[in-house]
């Protein structure tokens, strides 16, 4: 197989986005011109990532080009498909309010693809600097796109704050990577890791430094106590599609760097950093359970719960090192991939309805503006409690199954007590999930926010209705719908296994 194939989705979105660009100087092309370009080059790249899905490789094309600052194998392909999907998912889910907001232009949809691409080059990072500079073509791209509409103050706030807080802590990652520079002599993650397997305990104080503020920049990123401030209002002020994009394919790009770092090349000194990451998993679940429970707002309710569901996934994180002796637990990292597979379905799709329902209208904003919609668009009302029972981990959605593969992992990791902790949190979340739900089923409408001559029969409604039946097919796909593969349990489990695996192939 030539060389160039392994590089060809990153190229065809980059090429995509140039193409956006270019469209954009020309007046005569609509929003819709636009979504159906994006989707064209979305689903070219997506066809040549799946032909892949069920290889196991690993492999540095262009060694002399490329300088083997990327790996291109099976983990970073499992990654690419979901981060494509996911892009594509939210432009369709995103098709009516893209088109009723004037303020969307043809350059907006080019920064959505360079987001993308820089997300995808970060999944293939096996080098500090590399990482760094694809990071932040994907968090620039996001700053745009979070306060891309100039005349709204919220916008505006919103960006301000993203990019300083951003900027600030993108400063302690290139200091990590000096100090790791300064002990190593190198950048490279193959090199460090090396290193780490040669050094003495006085030789590793800078690697240890440089390691943790690296974490800081990763805790930042998906919003993990105590660098949560930024993300209740800049998920405010953020347009409502990209509120769902950075909720979950943001946070997906920002673990599959950290999950190959971690499998691939630092495993032996992990638990350096469990008593830190213990705390914060702790002040994690437990701050963003009492901000979602006061919000009032559906937005900042679904924004804060993303912070619980953070704490969720640095359980899993933490539990990749077993207590009792061993450097690695691969069956942490199988959980892991399938709850950000799990968490990526049920955000898109409940920050997407949201987004979907205030397509024509701002009104249903807080949690009584969702009254009645049960007998107003019963459709919808349906979908959207799909998407909140997963969230809450009900049986029957993947959401549940994510979080039953978590909590098993971090028990079998010697971390009950934080796992208990998770529980509680949990059986909390039902609370105010419900609540939405209660609002829309036993309650009557507002006058003021009904909808007169609403049409549902969209793209982005038949969008929203796929991600809501992947969500219940993958919480019972094996059990009741095994005669559709590719949302049997037991094959996306197969999936995550030989994704990880292609990291150990030598």
């Amino acid at each position: 197989m030539s060389q160039i194939i392994y590089l060809l989705p990153e190229l065809i979105i980059l090429t995509g986005a140039l193409v956006l660009m270019f469209m954009s100087m020309y007046e005569k092309f609509v929003v819709k011109d636009f979504i159906i370009v994006s989707s064209f080059f979305l689903i070219i790249a997506l066809g040549f990532t799946l032909c892949n899905v069920n290889n196991s490789f690993s492999v540095q094309p262009y060694m002399s080009l490329l300088n083997n600052v990327l790996t291109f194998d099976t983990f970073s392909n499992f990654f690419n498909i979901l981060l494509i999907s996911s892009t594509l998912l939210t432009l369709l889910i995103g098709e009516h309010y893209f088109q009723h907001r004037s303020y969307f232009k043809g350059e907006f949809f080019s920064i959505l693809l360079f987001a993308l691409f820089g997300m995808m080059i970060l999944a293939h990072a096996n080098e500090l600097v590399t990482a760094y500079v694809a990071l932040e073509i994907a968090s620039f791209s996001v700053y745009i796109m979070v306060g891309y509409n100039s005349d709204d103050s919220k916008r505006v706030e919103a960006i301000f704050k993203y990019l300083v807080l951003g900027s600030f802590i993108g400063a302690f990652y290139l200091l990590g990577v000096v100090l790791i520079y300064g002990a190593t002599q190198s950048t490279n993650l193959a090199n460090i890791s090396a290193f780490i397997g040669t050094a003495s305990s006085d030789d590793m104080i800078l690697v240890y430094i440089g390691l943790t503020l690296i974490l800081f920049t990763f805790l930042f990123k998906i919003a993990a106590f105590p660098f949560q401030s930024w993300v209740l209002d800049v998920y405010r002020g953020a347009p409502m599609v990209i509120t769902a994009y950075m909720a979950s394919t943001f946070k997906i790009a920002i673990f599959s760097f950290f999950l190959r770092t971690i499998l691939n090349y630092i495993s032996p000194i992990i638990d350096f950093w469990d008593g830190i990451l213990t705390v914060i998993i702790v002040l994690t679940l437990i701050f963003g359970t009492w901000l979602a429970i006061t919000q009032k707002i559906v937005k900042r309710m679904l924004t804060a719960s993303s912070i619980v569901h953070t704490g969720y996934l640095l359980l899993a994180f933490i539990a990749l090192s077993y207590k009792d002796g061993y450097i690695i637990n691969i069956d942490a990292a199988y959980a892991t991939m399938f709850y950000l597979i799990a968490y990526l379905l049920s955000a898109l799709g409940a920050f997407g309805l949201a987004s979907h329902i205030i397509s024509e209208t701002n009104v249903k904003v807080t949690y009584d503006d969702f009254k009645g919609l049960a007998k107003e668009r019963p459709f919808l009302a349906a979908m959207m409690t799909i998407f909140l029972f997963s969230l809450a981990g009900i049986p029957s959605t993947i959401g549940f199954i994510g979080k039953l593969y978590v909590f098993t992992e971090a028990i079998n990791a010697g971390y009950t007590i934080l796992t208990i902790i998770a529980i509680f949190a949990t059986i909390v979340s039902i609370y105010y999930y419900f609540k939405l739900i209660a609002v829309m089923y036993f309650y009557p409408p507002k006058v003021e926010c009904i909808s007169v001559e609403f049409n549902d029969k969209r793209v982005s409604t038949y969008a929203i209705a796929f991600v809501a039946i992947l969500t219940v097919l993958g919480g019972i796909g094996s059990a009741i719908v095994f005669f559709i593969p590719a949302m049997n349990i037991d094959q996306i489990i197969n999936l995550t296994q030989l994704a990880v695996q292609s990291l150990f192939i030598k």
